[in-house]
């Protein structure tokens, strides 16, 4: 992880967890072909080394916007081949998000519009401002989500209401997304940062080996019927059972005192 991005910014908040801002508040953190590979190299490198990270929040530059989605006035007038090079990025991007086996939280402070709300259905889980408004426009564009928003949001609030969502590309409010389940909770905006770090803080308080399991098996469980999950699950479950952790977890539970994990 390079300690600069032309787009982000990055820094870590203790020993185990890491904040990243979306950082062109001129442009309402529109995504332009940089932030896309900025993001793509930070979210690939966490599926080779995770740097001892243990829980990561995402969130936006400013008090308007965590992301407008995609930079239109880069887009203008780009070829065919060109608008198809730049997506080809994004969708690494998402997937490189996607499967991320650091736990993921975003912070929406403000607009979260196209691919910025896609970043934020990409997310383990999203916590919003009040003032956050979400909305997959693509569809008055004439074209249509490409970086996971038909399919995470679909997950998130069931396929009516992303069809609904969709389909008439109107925006909505981090109370509807809360009410609909894109969103987990809603904060006034001064305190969302803060909750953000604050949960993500308590995810890397515990078993960091059990965490990321976890994870996988609540995410891909969820691609499978429930008897192949099942079996996902114990097969999960059972390489923690042989862990440095899982034996400091149970020694400390019975000293009554807080377990150190060290992931291994």
């Amino acid at each position: 992880m390079r300690a600069e991005y032309e787009t982000l910014a990055v820094e870590r908040r203790g020993e185990h967890v890491l904040l990243i801002t979306l950082n062109r508040p001129e442009v309402y953190n529109a995504m332009n072909t940089q932030m896309g590979l900025d993001l793509m190299e930070l979210f690939e490198g966490f599926a080779i080394d995770t740097l001892s990270l243990r829980a990561i929040v995402l969130t936006g530059s400013g008090e308007k916007s965590f992301c407008a989605g995609g930079d239109l006035k880069q887009r203008k007038g780009m070829t065919d081949e060109q608008w198809q090079s730049q997506h080809a990025i994004f969708e690494r991007m998402v997937r490189a998000i996607m499967g991320c086996p650091i736990p993921l939280i975003a912070a929406v402070n403000g607009v979260a519009y196209g691919g910025g709300c896609e970043l934020a259905a990409a997310a383990d889980f999203v916590y919003a401002s009040t003032n956050a408004r979400f909305a997959l426009t693509e569809i008055t564009l004439g074209i249509m989500p490409g970086a996971g928003g038909t399919q995470n949001l679909a997950r998130a609030v069931g396929e009516r209401r992303a069809k609904e969502i969709i389909l008439s590309g109107l925006p909505f409010s981090a109370q509807d997304g809360e009410r609909w389940g894109l969103v987990n909770r809603v904060f006034p905006p001064d305190e969302l940062v803060a909750a953000a770090l604050g949960i993500a803080e308590r995810i890397a308080g515990n078993g960091p080996i059990a965490v990321r399991q976890a994870k996988q098996s609540i995410h891909r469980g969820l691609q499978m019927s429930v008897w192949d999950g099942l079996a996902f699950e114990i097969e999960a479950y059972n390489r923690m059972v042989p862990t440095q952790d899982r034996h400091e977890g149970v020694l400390a539970f019975n000293e009554k005192r807080k377990p150190v994990f060290t992931g291994r």
